[in-house]
């Protein structure tokens, strides 16, 4: 705690002033924990003084409190660039980092618990430096670490606003920002290390080495490339619902019964099970298909590969929903055969047959890798050729050539327009690939333990006390994957 509190004094986070009744005094209290390593041992003890933002009234001491973070498939693009180019990757934390984001507006606070002045007790904290649990906190530090980059010839990505590219001829520097975790990486390593030491000159930044453990993802080197799991995180949250002692199963829902909102049974304190899924979400980070699966050693295997090539699966479960009948739409999104994107969830409106599902699927899709394409040119990476998407509906397939057959696809205007306009201008490939063959399907519904399988290996989920011990067999490259699906006639689109 006193390391802590002379950190905020040294950082002249606050000046004492007389309490006054027009103040909009707002409350803080110490938070404890302890950071441990990914094998579970303690790092450190830490101290946080936390104002409770919640006393905060919206206008008078905050207004906008967003703060972007680097996405997903952002990190997971990056990691593809730099297994394929051999350039070396560093992780970056910032201490205290709320602490650095200077105040713009008018925030008082009672004195520290334990820390009042002895000689103006009755005084507040009038704050300059942002504190944790300010609901302006996480804005006021991006936007201080935002203007530090971009004095130093840094340009915030249009596709995401959490990277931050440097270019100077041939040289090129990548710079993400979650929060207070950093990751830099670049193909001149000397002007990487030269950029470390001016954030460690102007924050207070400890440089952690080699990316290893990320965002509670941890980052394991293998022989053709890297692992990404998060077996500590499923560990914990196996603890936290009492169900660490449980016995593995490989595939827990059934192929056969389907889950309702009224089945008649009684209702159940739904807040434990809240909790329990918005932690399963965070861990979708590494496994695409953890809404059926139940394994915890399982992560995502990307591979060493020098293709760019950009392709898609689409897929769809039409009418998969028994309480409403709306259908889910999934697809998986690859890189030069590792997977960087993927998404499984309900469509907004009920679709009147598969065709309709499957080309809202493709449309999603579409809308994916419209975003991945102009990230790449900001990343300065040309494609070789226009993405594929490969669907296992002929129908849908059809409708995205033929604009004979718009009519039959008005009350879903808005998606037909927008993926056939990207198809006649050759900006988009839409192909025919046979149900066997779609690694989408994972994603949409249950399955037989061995079909479940099958697709789980393919779309690059494998088990990491195999892939760690050298006797993982890769996930299949673009070419295999091309080579095993059908083609039709139409796939001229």
């Amino acid at each position: 705690m006193s390391n802590e509190f002379n950190a905020l004094i040294r950082n002249g986070t606050w000046e004492l002033i007389p309490s006054l009744p027009y103040q909009n005094l707002i409350g803080c209290k110490w938070v404890f924990r302890i950071e441990r390593h990914p094998d579970g041992t303690i790092d450190r003890y830490k101290a946080h003084l936390v104002a409770k933002g919640f006393h905060q009234c919206p206008g008078v001491d905050f207004s906008d409190t967003f703060s972007p973070v680097v996405k997903p498939t952002t990190i997971r693009i990056v990691l593809h660039l730099v297994m394929t180019h051999g350039w070396p990757i560093r992780q970056l934390d910032v201490n205290n980092a709320f602490l650095h984001g200077t105040l713009r507006e008018n925030v008082y606070m009672v004195q520290p618990p334990g820390f009042v002045d002895s000689n103006h007790p009755s005084h507040v904290c009038k704050l300059r430096k942002a504190l944790y649990g300010l609901k302006q906190a996480p804005r006021a530090w991006y936007k201080e670490l935002h203007s530090f980059l971009l004095s130093h010839s840094f340009v915030n990505a249009i596709s995401d606003a959490s990277l931050f590219l440097f270019k100077n001829g041939t040289t090129v520097i990548y710079f993400l920002v979650y929060v207070d975790d950093l990751l830099i990486t670049g193909n001149n390593s000397i002007l990487v290390a030269k950029f470390i030491q001016l954030l460690v000159t102007r924050f207070s930044v400890k440089d952690l080495g080699s990316l290893h453990y990320f965002l509670g993802v941890e980052v394991l080197p293998t022989g053709t490339g890297l692992f990404l799991s998060q077996q500590k995180y499923i560990h914990d949250l196996l603890v936290n619902a009492k169900m660490n002692g449980a016995k593995a199963v490989s595939t827990p829902l059934s192929t056969t019964d389907s889950l309702m909102l009224h089945d008649g049974s009684p209702p159940t304190d739904a807040i434990p099970y809240r909790r329990l899924v918005g932690g399963l979400q965070y861990l979708s980070l590494t496994r695409p298909e953890i809404s059926f699966a139940g394994t915890i050693s399982f992560g995502l295997h990307l591979c060493r590969r020098p293709s760019h090539r950009l392709y898609a699966f689409s897929d769809a479960d039409w009418a998969g929903y028994c309480d409403d009948r709306k259908s889910t739409t999934s697809y998986v999104v690859y890189l030069g055969g590792n997977l960087i994107s993927w998404s499984s969830r309900k469509q907004r409106s009920v679709s009147r047959s598969s065709t309709e599902a499957e080309y809202r699927a493709i449309a999603a899709t579409t809308f994916e890798l419209t975003w991945i394409q102009s990230l790449l040119r900001e990343l300065g990476i040309p494609l070789p050729k226009p993405p594929v998407v490969s669907c296992d509906n002929i129908g849908a397939m059809f409708y995205c050539a033929n604009p004979v057959l718009h009519s039959h696809m008005k009350h879903i205007d808005i998606d037909f327009q927008f993926v056939r306009d990207r198809v006649t201008r050759g900006l988009l490939r839409v192909s025919h690939v046979s149900t066997t063959d779609q690694l989408a399907n994972a994603l949409t519904k249950p399955l037989p333990r061995p079909r479940f399988h099958l697709l789980r290996s393919k779309i690059g989920v494998s088990d990491g006390a195999t892939v760690l011990r050298g006797r993982i067999k890769e996930s299949p490259t673009s070419k295999e994957i091309s080579s095993s699906t059908t083609q039709s006639a139409s796939s001229t689109t």
